[in-house]
């Protein structure tokens, strides 16, 4: 896929938006949105861990939670998952178990992510559900926001 004609670039552009908020309470600037069918954005979250003293309070799995609630039923068939970080085991599970159509993310965690960096979740034949992998969209500018954020964590933990 050309991803600088991706259908999913304005979406991403938005998370970016959306993930700026994260660091107002302390949270790392992590976005993620459900899209339904025809690409309209049905619910949105950032990374709440540090406000809401929660460890499952990723945003994939808040967005998660909204879109079902929204829908009235867990099922997100048809639907898109679009977030500018690569989803931990624990998100990438959430998403799988959706029933999510895609993931669409921006960048590559080296660390933790479970969509084709360090593991492979959606993909794993193992699983009775697999949802399309696009990655890489907006990846430097998605980067930038966590890696931008730790810096600035750094130099706080230093003074």
């Amino acid at each position: 896929m050309d991803l600088e004609r991706s259908p999913y670039l304005r979406a991403m552009q938005q998370a970016i938006d959306v993930a700026k908020m994260g660091p107002l309470t302390g949270d790392l600037p992590i976005a993620a949105l459900v899209l339904d069918e025809s690409g309209e954005v049905i619910a949105g979250a950032v990374n709440q861990r540090e406000a809401l003293q929660d460890p499952t309070a990723h945003a994939e799995v808040l967005v998660l939670r909204e879109a079902a609630a929204l829908r009235g039923q867990w099922r997100l068939s048809g639907c898109t998952l679009v977030v500018t970080l690569e989803p931990c085991p624990m998100c990438a599970g959430a998403a799988v178990l959706s029933r999510i159509d895609r993931i669409v993310f921006g960048a590559w965690n080296d660390e933790y992510g479970a969509c084709g960096s360090h593991w492979d979740l959606p993909r794993d034949k193992r699983m009775n559900h697999r949802p399309e992998v696009i990655a890489g969209l907006l990846a430097d500018e998605c980067g930038n926001l966590v890696r931008e954020f730790m810096a600035e964590q750094r130099l706080q933990e230093d003074s």
